[in-house]
């Protein structure tokens, strides 16, 4: 391939790490790795997550190596930044530095499709545990949930400067009681020390909390901490992908605690509130676009806000580079790949595997493989009957996939299609998979 930028080295260094591992552990370990930049023999990556910046660092530091030396021609290095909580940094923005602490009310471009979640965050910010409790903003990746939620930790930490607050993600919870169970059976205090934590606070923020679906220790330790938040009158907020009901594999106490709240839903931007955030993305890189390119930009990409963000860093870069403004047409040639991914793409049996294995809590490993407990027969029994479902693939060709014959794939179609039939529940959470795999 030609490399002009970095995301194209960091692609060639994907393609010659994919041929020592397989194509699971590169989904789960390597996918959300994303190229901040090179500086004095240094390749820096960031990924949303301590726990998988750990994973790659201790597991597959020395692949990353050689496929880096292998791309780039010499021995470099590499580091990783956390862009979790923990790490603090939510986005790298080379010009600005742009951290959590810079998501606030001022610089969120309020318009039709966010203006009550966006009223709702201030009022939870200005006076928590007062009225709206707990404050539940959904909707889809993208749409400014999480910035929302920066914001009110920030507002609430410049009024009310004594109230203890603790910000965090699903998955972080969730891995902080999984080191914490583990790290109990050596020492007696380690899940006192996670629920002091999370509940010795007074607001507690929890971002993309549908992860802990499924879950059922996790949901267990959130129900109790939510409770126990409640009743001591603690703010809690909490960002989700869709309304609570809609998803099956939270605990209905659960969803009845959240409903009891307020639910503010987000939207995708409409044309109007998409050129604010185009101008306010400009502004914190140090660029300014002629009118004319904003609106092209704003009518093109509508997928969401960070592939906006996206595009305006690309155009940041042709400016760098070619010491000239963009004009529409050479706009056309920079988004194109954006305006492709926008388009609808084939669902992979690669990602209903990977969908199955979380909500039935067993691994994709394990659906491949040729073990045959219950748990196990019935997540690849419905990992089959998705794919047909889903795809206009043969039973030959999902039967490659699974590593199974066609007569394999069949019966256990059929066999899904029996336990669907005669248990709704179950259906609805099927129904439920088909769904988010749909809506990716």
């Amino acid at each position: 391939m030609e490399i002009e930028s970095l995301a194209d080295i960091w692609e060639a260094i994907c393609e010659e790490c994919k041929k020592e591992i397989n194509e699971i552990a590169f989904r789960v370990w390597f996918k959300d790795l994303e190229p901040v930049d090179i500086q004095n023999g240094v390749l820096t990556l960031s990924i949303y997550s301590s726990y998988k910046k750990e994973i790659v660092e201790n597991t597959y530091s020395d692949l990353l190596k050689k496929s880096i030396k292998t791309i780039m021609g010499i021995d470099m290095d590499f580091k990783i930044i956390a862009t979790d909580s923990k790490g603090s940094k939510t986005e790298i923005n080379d010009a600005a530095g742009y951290s959590e602490e810079n998501f606030t009310f001022d610089n969120f471009i309020v318009g039709q499709t966010n203006r009550f979640a966006h009223a709702a965050a201030q009022a939870v910010a200005e006076q928590p545990a007062y009225e709206y409790n707990p404050l539940v903003i959904y909707g889809p990746s993208g749409v400014g949930k999480t910035h929302l939620l920066f914001a009110i930790k920030n507002e609430i930490s410049r009024l009310h400067p004594n109230l203890k607050i603790e910000c965090t993600r699903g998955e972080e919870f969730t891995n902080d009681l999984i080191h914490a169970l583990h790290d109990n059976k050596m020492r007696l205090d380690s899940i006192d020390d996670f629920r002091n934590k999370y509940r010795n606070v007074d607001v507690l923020l929890i971002d993309d909390i549908h992860f802990i679906a499924g879950k059922e220790s996790t949901q267990e330790e959130f129900f109790n901490t939510f409770d126990f938040l409640k009743r001591n009158n603690k703010q809690v907020v909490v960002t989700l992908d869709r309304p609570p009901r809609m998803i099956m594999t939270l605990e209905n106490r659960i969803k009845t605690r959240l409903e009891s709240g307020l639910l503010a839903d987000i939207t995708p931007a409409d044309f109007e509130t998409r050129v604010g955030i185009i101008r306010v993305k400009c502004e914190q890189v140090g660029i300014t676009l002629a009118d004319e390119v904003v609106y092209e930009i704003a009518k093109k990409v509508n997928a969401s806000n960070r592939q906006l963000g996206g595009v305006v860093k690309k155009l940041k870069a042709y400016i760098n580079l070619e010491n000239k403004a963009p004009t529409v047409s050479v706009l056309k040639t920079l988004i194109r790949d954006v305006i492709a991914e926008q388009k609808a793409e084939p669902i992979k049996i690669e990602r209903i595997i990977e969908e199955v294995a979380r909500t039935y809590q067993v691994s994709q490993t394990e659906i491949l493989s040729t073990r045959r407990t219950s748990e196990l027969v019935k997540a690849r029994q419905i990992a089959m009957y998705i794919a047909r479902e889903t795809t206009e693939l043969p039973y030959q060709s999902i039967g490659e996939s699974f590593g199974k014959d066609h007569s394999t794939v069949l019966h256990n179609v059929r066999q899904a299609e029996k336990v669907l039939k005669e248990n709704p529940y179950e259906k609805e959470i099927v129904d439920e998979i088909i769904r988010n795999l749909k809506e990716e």
